[in-house]
């Protein structure tokens, strides 16, 4: 099936520190899976049978350290994919993959069919609704929503979140760094997360109340 027009592939890009060499980011970890040292991960790549037996990835732990790993199997569960990767043989060492960024080098992203955007392309994009500038994307967030939620920074420096959805979305430019949206009146101020001033005056309300 086509990608509707405007959609995300959601991988991420990051940059090892020790070789400057790029990679993307195809998968996390969240959790152990079973006895065998199987783990669970959030899968970042909608591309078709983007993993398999015997596919090497390189596994970016939280503190920097990088390992190669060998799928030996896999297999979806519940919303998430079941990795066993090779020599990973007890909960114990399962449990050291935990939090780990599942990445291939940047040469071996995946071609996009048109219309898709990677992650790593919108970020650091204007955004702008019709002529009027908003803001900065800052991050591209994935949740329970049907669409992505874009991060924005705006001029008066608050973060504001846009749903990436189709029906919103004009043109994007990722050579030039532009998105250009049409969104709804009042979406701009709904989306906006409470200042910390906000925060206090909320907090301050809900004790007088009790």
């Amino acid at each position: 099936m086509d990608p509707p027009s405007g959609a995300v592939l959601p991988t991420g890009n990051l940059r090892d520190p020790e070789t400057s060499a790029e990679f993307i980011t195809l998968a996390r970890v969240v959790k152990t899976q079973g006895r065998r040292g199987e783990v669970a991960g959030e899968i970042y790549s909608t591309v078709s049978d983007r993993f398999a037996a015997g596919m090497k990835l390189q596994a970016l732990a939280r503190d920097g350290r990088r390992r190669e790993v060998e799928v030996e199997e896999l297999w979806p569960h519940k919303g998430l994919l079941v990795f066993k990767f090779a020599g990973v043989d007890s909960i114990s060492e399962a449990e050291a993959l935990v939090g780990s960024e599942l990445q291939v080098p940047r040469s071996q992203r995946s071609q996009l069919n048109a219309g898709w955007n990677y992650v790593s392309d919108l970020v650091g994009c204007l955004v702008f609704d019709r002529d009027r500038e908003i803001g900065r994307i800052e991050d591209v967030q994935f949740g329970a929503g049907e669409a992505p939620l874009l991060i924005v920074r705006d001029a008066a420096a608050k973060l504001v979140e846009i749903p990436f959805a189709e029906a919103f979305i004009e043109s994007v430019d990722v050579q030039r760094k532009q998105v250009r949206m049409k969104l709804p009146e009042g979406l701009l101020e709904v989306n906006a997360p409470l200042t910390a001033e906000e925060k206090r005056e909320q907090a301050q309300s809900a004790r007088k109340k009790h």
